[in-house]
C-alpha cells in the first residue's frame, strides 16, 4: 500500500479528513506520517489519536536550511513514503523535496487560485482579502506543490457562494466546509493515479 506524509503547522483539520477517509476505506493508502512544524499544533492530537506517527522539524534546531533539508528527506525516505499532502503546512517546501516526489505533493488552498495566492496567503489572510474584493463567490482548490508559492498546476476545485453580509469568519467556515470535502478526493485521485498529468500540463503552455 502506499504512504503518504501530511505536512501541517495548525490544529489539522484538512489533516484529520484525510485519516477519516482512509479509516473508511474511502482512500486506497495509509496516512503513515505527519510532520509538523512545532511540537505544540493541534495536528499532533489527531495524529495521536489516528495512531499516525509524527515528527517535528523546526528549522531552528538545524545549523543551515541544507541541514534540515537533508533530514526531512532522510526521515521521508526512513518511513517510504510515496506521496505528500500539505495540510496548513506555512513553509516553502524545498526544491530537493519537490525533485524527490515529482508530481506527488499536493496542498490545499482556502480560495479559487490562482486569485488570492502567493507569499503571505493563508488563513485568515485569504478570507480577508476575498472579503475586501467584494466578491460573490470563494472556494477551494487542491493543486500540486512546485518551487512557489501557490503556483502548482490545478487538479481540483470547488466554489461556494457568499452573501454580502458574510464576515471573513463566516467566509472561513464556507470554505472550510468544502476543503474537508474535495481534499480526501484529490488524495484519492493523486494514490490511484487518475490525475492525467498530460492534460494538465498541456493546457498550462
Amino acid at each position: 500500500m502506499k504512504k503518504v506524509a501530511v505536512f501541517a503547522s495548525g490544529r489539522g483539520s484538512n489533516f484529520e479528513q484525510l485519516c477519516i477517509a482512509q479509516k473508511n476505506k474511502k482512500i486506497s493508502a495509509q496516512i503513515a506520517l505527519l510532520i509538523a512544524s512545532k511540537p505544540d499544533i493541534g495536528a499532533i492530537e489527531v495524529a495521536q489519536n489516528y495512531g499516525v506517527s509524527s515528527r517535528v522539524f523546526q528549522g531552528k534546531a538545524y545549523s543551515s536550511s541544507d541541514e534540515y533539508n537533508d533530514a526531512l528527506l532522510a526521515c521521508l525516505n526512513e518511513y517510504s513514503i510515496d506521496f505528500i499532502a500539505l495540510a496548513g503546512w506555512l513553509k516553502l517546501i524545498p526544491p530537493t523535496i519537490v525533485e524527490a516526489f515529482p508530481d506527488r505533493i499536493i496542498n490545499i488552498h482556502p480560495a479559487l487560485l490562482p486569485m488570492f495566492g502567493g507569499k503571505g496567503m493563508y488563513g485568515a489572510h485569504v478570507h480577508q482579502a476575498v472579503w475586501q474584493s467584494g466578491m460573490l463567490v470563494s472556494g477551494a482548490t487542491v493543486h500540486l506543490v512546485d518551487a512557489e508559492y501557490d503556483r502548482g498546476m490545478i487538479i481540483k476545485q470547488e466554489c461556494v457562494a457568499l452573501d454580502f453580509n458574510d464576515t471573513p469568519e463566516i467566509i472561513a467556515k464556507k470554505v472550510l466546509k468544502v476543503e474537508h470535502k474535495i481534499y480526501p478526493e484529490a488524495l484519492k485521485m493523486l494514490v490511484e493515479n487518475k490525475i492525467d498529468f498530460n492534460n494538465i500540463k498541456s493546457r498550462k503552455k
